[in-house]
């Protein structure tokens, strides 16, 4: 069943999309965004309370964003570049197609298009203050060290800091691997209700990626995995959300194995480009109760769909596209999608091809990813894509190493498949729970009532 209800979008569409994602930054996706507004727009009435939600938690001091974003001074001297920003869907940074897919998103960044004309009309109107009376009362913004998923979950039950590392101000990519002792895990085996990486004060734009997996010592004082992933981490990602009624295992008595990809000086417009000492990169994780009940599992399954392959290797000036395919022997849920790649992936798309009715559904589309702000699009749970058995995951993404990729460091250089930051990888995260045929059809069956006493209470 194609739970979306959508009309069938040729893959001839997607390719489209992705072509125009070859375009500048300021054009991949661009917002056709009114500004003609004849009522008065300032900011003390309309703007303030915009940026208080969406931009100052990065915007201000001791932020990662470039400049503070706190007084009406302050955006004032930069409304211009945030028209532009905004109008373009290049701030908030979350990159994820509003017109192709699934939109119901949990943590979703994007504002919304009456948002954004609203500060298009305001800067077009001179960016006035209006009357100070009607400016909101200042946002009380967490510490910037403090766990952003603490909003919901409070404080996180476990944390697992991997051991120091000295990151130099230059040079080649480092990796680092320790095996470390968690802090607070409880007896036994038990589910987690979600985990948040971050690396530690200005390691933000040095760490590439930095994956855990689950650990158990050894007889002999080695470490062999448990075969469970903890969690992945790529520059700008917010953390991971598990659904409710689904378990992601922590094992007992276990260790974190970490793997950190890090690049010295940085990426990004805020890359430091000094050393950083003792650079630490912190896991923090939240659990179920004890006797918290659930039907099934799910997994972080990372699709790989070129490795060891020479197929991925991109020309000088040129541009490639690789693609995957997935399909399991019982039913599943697709909980999350995140793609994966280096500074010339420029767009990515997720589809399902079902057999017995030959259509293909696309239910998530980036045709503007950025390596600096890497995403885990969590799917509300009455929308995460349900697929049968049998059915076939489309995994698609398209690189551009040319000049018109504004992340390309160097457009006569050959990229070949690899780990290093100047190479490219290929592959999606996906957060997957495994159904049985029971349980699918039961969900099946909710949504179709679901989506009956909508149409119900539409007519009415």
């Amino acid at each position: 069943m194609d739970l979306q209800k959508r009309p069938w979008i040729a893959a001839a569409t997607v390719a489209l999309v992705a072509t125009f994602a070859y375009g500048s930054a300021a054009h991949a996706q661009v917002t056709f965004a009114s500004s003609q507004s004849d009522a008065d727009v300032t900011y003390a009435a309309d703007v303030a309370t915009i940026i208080q939600n969406n931009c100052q938690v990065c915007h201000r001091a001791g932020g990662i964003g470039p400049m503070e974003l706190v007084t009406y001074e302050d955006v004032r001297l930069y409304a211009p570049l945030i028209k532009i920003k905004v109008v373009n869907r290049i701030m908030p940074p979350y990159y994820y197609d509003t017109d192709i897919g699934i939109q119901e998103l949990k943590h979703d960044w994007r504002l919304s298009q009456e948002d954004i004309n609203t500060i298009a009309a305001w800067v077009d109107q001179g960016a006035p203050l209006g009357n100070p009376d009607d400016m909101p009362p200042p946002v009380e913004l967490r510490a910037t060290d403090e766990w952003s998923l603490a909003a919901d979950f409070g404080p996180p039950d476990i944390l697992a800091p991997s051991t120091p590392i000295d990151v130099p101000a230059s040079g080649l990519d480092l990796w680092h691997r320790p095996v470390v002792k968690m802090v607070g895990v409880p007896d036994g085996e038990r589910c987690i209700k979600a985990l948040q990486v971050k690396p530690r004060g200005k390691a933000v734009t040095v760490v590439h990626h930095a994956n855990s997996t689950f650990q158990r010592l050894q007889d002999d004082g080695s470490f062999r995995g448990t075969g469970d992933r903890a969690t992945e981490y790529a520059m700008g990602k917010l953390g991971e959300i598990i659904p409710e009624g689904v378990c992601r295992v922590l094992p007992a008595d276990t260790y974190i194995r970490w793997d950190i990809h890090m690049y010295p000086g940085g990426l990004g417009k805020t890359a430091v480009n000094d050393v950083i000492e003792a650079n630490v990169v912190d896991l923090a994780i939240w659990l179920h109760p004890a006797d918290y009940e659930y039907e099934y599992k799910q997994d972080l399954v990372s699709y790989n769909f070129m490795e060891g392959k020479r197929d991925l290797l991109i020309p000088p000036n040129g541009s490639l596209m690789t693609q995957g395919f997935r399909s399991w022997d019982h039913p599943v849920r697709i909980d999350s999608f995140q793609p994966h790649g280096h500074l010339r992936l420029r767009s990515a798309s997720l589809e399902i091809y079902y057999p017995k009715t030959r259509r293909t559904e696309i239910i998530s589309m980036v045709s503007n990813w950025s390596a600096t702000w890497h995403q885990s699009h969590i799917y509300e749970d009455h929308v995460a894509p349900l697929i049968p058995t049998g059915a076939m995951l489309i995994m698609k993404q398209w690189f551009d190493n040319t000049s018109g990729n504004p992340n390309n460091p160097d457009p006569d250089q050959w990229v070949d498949y690899g780990s290093r930051t100047a190479d490219e990888m290929s592959h999606f995260w996906l957060g997957v729970t495994h159904l049985d045929e029971e349980g699918y059809e039961r969900l099946v069956a909710e949504r179709e009532a679901a989506e009956e006493e909508q149409r119900i209470a539409t007519r009415n």
